[in-house]
């Protein structure tokens, strides 16, 4: 029964965070298409820092809701699986065939830093819920 409810879970949170995933992507980078051509010539975009700083803070409260409550697992293929998901279909129109590398390179990196917020954020909050005087404290009564 322990193992149902913790699969139960973990699969949860890997649907919140990849459906929040999709709907930050969509929100922050989906609406802007064009690049910014400057008057020397130069192109930028489509994105500007602020919608990646964003995605990022979507991103990083739907991680934090779920490896707080031990679900990293769950958060981590979330959210990978949504940030490329969403960047696959965003990028799939690319005529050159190059946006295979751009959805590799977020599924990897998605990967590693979301694994790496998850630990992090599930190690804090562990070791936190440890501090308040319950058990595994580590502190002795006498």
């Amino acid at each position: 029964m322990e193992r149902r409810i913790d699969g139960t879970a973990r699969l949860s949170a890997a649907l919140v965070t990849a459906v929040v995933a999709l709907g930050a992507w969509a929100g922050w980078l989906g609406w802007d298409q064009h690049r910014d051509v400057h008057p020397d010539g130069s192109t930028t975009g489509p994105y500007e820092a602020w919608q990646v700083i964003g995605l990022v803070l979507a991103l990083l409260a739907a991680v934090y809701w779920a490896a707080s409550r031990r679900q990293a697992a769950g958060a981590v293929l979330g959210t990978t699986a949504g940030l490329t998901l969403a960047a696959a279909v965003d990028w799939s129109d690319d005529a050159s065939g190059l946006f295979v590398i751009g959805v590799g390179t977020v599924a990897v990196g998605s990967l590693a830093v979301t694994a790496a917020a998850a630990s992090v954020i599930a190690s804090l909050t562990a070791s936190r819920g440890r501090g308040r005087g319950g058990r595994g404290t580590g502190r002795s009564l006498a």
